[in-house]
């Protein structure tokens, strides 16, 4: 199932300003949350799909690629195996950028029903993967051995030896905050920040896990697939959500961003969604015509070069190019005609060649510039 684009989810124009975009959010954010639609899956899932498309507008950089690429760019097409959407944790952990600390009214707002507690999130991973012209042409599916932090096993991810040997901080009371109130000139004042005895996670570890030393994370390797989507182009970067490092005792999980790299093709060159080859003739084919085997990124096809066919003509082969991301358009192969021109001769060729000089034929024809235009023109076919 496609994706809906995400100036349209928030209902916003695609030259809206992030305050205008936060607004949209919040406004979503409050319609659909799901403590004000128990049970209702619809309304919970508008309330993810919002929040995915805040993720993503509310970035300068993740925004760019996403209006250049659409959501492949973010890690968000269809079919493939980027992005996946956010999960609630995602989405909570956010909510104190929209709504501030002391939000109330539903549960999940500012923390209220989630008690205040911070939710660790594991930091990103960025990797280079390299693909042919075959594989961008048409997609590939790549199995990548990643060295990263992974969830302790033995604990479970808690950092505890036991896997409950854990109390609630009492400096904090298990709700990751701490709230002063001072006086001032205006009356009282009350601030929260995070509880520096728990690092606001609400708990402290009584027996930490043996493993990871009350981490809850160790280090080791993991093998990905990666399904990349066609059409993708040198320096574009994608994202597998969650795929990153793991969150120290129990938290979110970071994502994989995956560079991509462009390897050279021997024959073909690109050019946007286009590619072009050169092809060279002698000056007998280039004269008397003859048919050719092009190679494209899906095998060989053969081309007729006509008789007379002048050095610089340019064959268009149409859809024989790179698809678009995220689209159905296709680019061409260009065939450029290049007449190669012999440095060294022998007696023989050399009397071949002087007996054709100055035959009718053989005489450069005069013209003015908008002949010379015009058969420029009839280059591109």
């Amino acid at each position: 199932m496609s994706k809906r684009d995400y100036y349209e989810v928030l209902e916003v124009s695609k030259g809206a300003s992030k305050e205008e975009i936060k607004k949209a959010y919040r406004k979503k954010a409050i319609k659909y949350h799901p403590d004000k639609n128990q049970g209702d899956k619809a309304a919970e899932e508008k309330f993810k799909e919002a929040a995915e498309a805040y993720e993503v507008l509310s970035n300068e950089e993740k925004r760019q690629r996403y209006d250049q690429y659409g959501h492949a760019g973010v890690g968000g097409a269809a079919g493939g195996g980027f992005g996946g959407g956010m999960s609630m944790d995602d989405i909570f952990s956010h909510f104190g950028d929209i709504f501030g600390g002391g939000f109330g009214g539903f549960g999940g707002f500012g923390g209220s029903s989630r008690g205040g507690r911070r939710v660790n999130k594991g930091s990103n991973l960025r990797v280079k993967v390299k693909l042919n012209l075959s594989e961008i042409a048409n997609g590939a599916e790549k199995k990548i051995k990643v060295k990263k932090y992974v969830e302790c096993k033995p604990c479970g991810g808690s950092g505890a030896q036991d896997g409950s040997s854990y109390s609630n901080c009492s400096t904090c009371h298990g709700t990751g905050q701490v709230t002063r109130i001072s006086n001032t000139i205006l009356g009282q004042m009350q601030t929260s920040s995070t509880c520096p005895t728990c690092g606001g996670e609400g708990k402290i570890i009584t027996n930490k896990c043996n493993h990871c030393a009350g981490e809850g994370i160790t280090r080791d390797e993991e093998i990905i697939s990666l399904n990349i989507p066609a059409g993708v182009e040198e320096g574009m970067q994608l994202s597998v959500s969650g795929k990153g490092n793991a969150a120290r005792r129990g938290g979110i999980n970071g994502d994989l961003l995956v560079l991509i790299e462009e390897e050279k093709h021997p024959e073909l060159v690109r050019d946007g969604n286009n590619l072009i080859y050169s092809l060279n003739v002698s000056i007998p084919e280039a004269i008397l015509g003859k048919t050719a085997e092009i190679p494209t990124v899906d095998g060989a096809v053969k081309v007729k070069i006509e008789p007379g066919t002048q050095p610089g003509k340019i064959l268009r082969l149409r859809g024989k190019g790179l698809p678009e991301v995220n689209s159905y358009g296709k680019g061409d192969l260009l065939v450029h005609i290049q007449v190669f021109i012999p440095k060294d001769i022998n007696k023989d060729e050399r009397k071949a060649i002087e007996k054709l000089q100055g035959a009718e034929n053989f005489e450069p024809k005069k013209g003015s510039a908008e002949s010379f235009f015009s058969r420029m023109r009839n280059m591109f076919e």
